[in-house]
């Protein structure tokens, strides 16, 4: 275990009185057996991580009855709906046994693991949607909400994932530890570096949009006229757009390459002290240590077989979404509720728990630090792999979503900026994500209206008229 200096700090953080325990959490994810048992692996598969956890292993018998109706012909909704429930069990599978993994690790390197395994299904899920946009054909308008066009969904889906974590998850944490105790109090490096590092991700993600509403208004289209090579047209604009997206998206993962440097290098010291101290206080603490555990390979084998399923029933998820766009969801709210809420499901189980049994800190790490990655890597990255696949993904978001995402940075930093938490806070960040729930699903679609679109007009004019404007046009490039 690294030592817990804190590089020249004059006083650690922490009163460092548990350090006796130093070396314990090496011991803490040992099974104390080897190899793979079938009927260890089975048992320790069910009891998974917590009382919720076990309860959402009830759901694994959709999961066959959702690949068999695959299958069969016509149903599209039930194969959309019970993909989308199969895919929380697997998801649940998929986080424990990252969890099970991680635990044989030091603990910040593990807890970064834990968090990336629960990006897994996010990077899955926009990698399928990316790969199933199909680009427009020559000069039509991309964005319009035709069919096989996903990118409006990829984007409500990356801020529905940030805004599920820090309004839905952490306010449901804060609810959860505020019913067994009065108030919970978290260490301030945890909080300041995770907020901040948001306002930066946020900053990266908006521009974009920034960029294409400061200019639309700027275009010019008109149909038929010739347009001359310093004409700032629609489709500049977009190609402009596209390529600051692929630029920021290269920035933000250096930043977040920075980002995991500083946890795990600079810093390493300072956030084991504070999470181990945390889940030395944890309620259940010893009970945990007396749970079964997966051995390395069975981890292995768990992370194996969950990452096949949950990627298989993506594909089917995601087949299936232009069915329940036609049923009447809305696209907005498909991608920034319906999607996030069910990759994240397993995720927000595990925080709700942690924030149940006072290890308020480590709850507070589960909620950030998936909005981090979501906005540093997972996103950025999916602008690259659209780059490299031909797909124009970018980041330009539609403003009503741009606001949402600013205005929740904002209400988490306040709440967080006192250090502890209660139940009213918790239920007041869940009142706000309801509200958001509500005004999507109203929200039209992109081939409907549009807040961050070039407004177009329809001018009808006659053959002489359409002639004299590229004359006069013509005169004024050559003068």
């Amino acid at each position: 275990m690294p030592s817990h200096d804190n590089h020249g700090e004059a006083s650690p953080l922490l009163p460092t009185g548990n350090s006796h325990h130093d070396g314990e959490h090496h011991d803490e994810g040992e099974s104390g057996r080897s190899g793979f048992h079938p009927s260890h692996f089975l048992a320790v598969l069910w009891r998974s991580s917590c009382t919720a956890s076990m309860l959402v292993n009830l759901l694994w018998p959709v999961v066959p009855i959702a690949l068999v109706l695959q299958f069969l012909p016509g149903l599209h909704l039930w194969k959309f709906v019970t993909a989308y429930v199969a895919v929380v069990p697997t998801a649940n599978l998929l986080g424990f046994s990252g969890q099970e993994f991680a635990r044989k690790m030091p603990k910040v390197a593990g807890i970064l693991i834990e968090t990336t395994f629960g990006s897994v299904i996010e990077i899955i899920l926009f990698s399928v949607l990316i790969a199933k946009h199909e680009v427009p054909d020559q000069g039509e308008e991309r964005g319009n909400g035709d069919e096989g066009n996903l990118i409006p969904i990829i984007q409500a889906a990356i801020l529905g994932s940030i805004l599920t974590n820090l309004l839905l998850c952490l306010g449901l944490c804060f609810f959860a530890g505020g019913l067994r105790q009065a108030s919970q109090k978290f260490h301030p490096i945890v909080s300041e570096v995770g907020t901040g590092l948001l306002l930066v991700a946020a900053f990266g993600l908006l521009i974009p949009s920034a960029f294409y509403s400061a200019l639309k208004a700027e275009v010019v289209d008109v149909p038929g006229l010739k347009v001359l090579h310093d004409t700032f047209t629609e489709g500049k604009l977009q190609r402009d757009v596209l390529r600051i997206s692929q630029a920021t998206s290269v920035a933000l993962i250096v930043a977040f390459a920075l980002y995991i440097w500083y946890q795990a290098s600079s810093h390493h010291g300072i956030f084991d002290e504070v999470i181990e101290q945390d889940e030395h206080a944890d309620a259940d603490r010893d009970a945990d240590m007396e749970k079964s555990k997966f051995t390395m390979t069975e981890a292995l084998v768990a992370i194996a077989i969950s990452l096949v399923l949950v990627t298989i029933l993506l594909i089917c998820l995601v087949e299936k979404i232009e069915y329940v766009v036609e049923s009447g969801v809305p696209d907005q709210f498909l991608g920034l509720i319906l999607l996030p809420l069910v990759e994240k499901a397993a995720e927000h189980l595990t925080a709700i728990d942690e924030a149940w049994d006072g290890v308020i800190n480590v709850a507070l790490y589960h909620c950030l630090g998936p909005s981090i990655q979501t906005a540093l890597f997972n996103a950025p990255f999916v602008v690259l792999l659209g780059w490299a696949l031909g797909k124009p993904m970018d980041l330009n978001f539609e403003i009503f979503m741009v606001v949402l995402l600013v205005l929740s940075i904002l209400v988490v930093g306040n709440f967080l900026r006192d250090g502890e938490s209660n139940w009213l806070e918790g239920a007041l960040l869940v009142v706000v994500y309801v509200i958001i729930a509500i005004a999507c699903w109203y929200y039209p679609n992109p081939d409907v209206a549009t807040s961050n679109g070039v407004e177009t007009v329809d001018v009808q004019m006659s053959k002489e008229m359409l002639q004299q404007l590229r004359q006069l046009l013509s005169a004024k490039a050559i003068e």
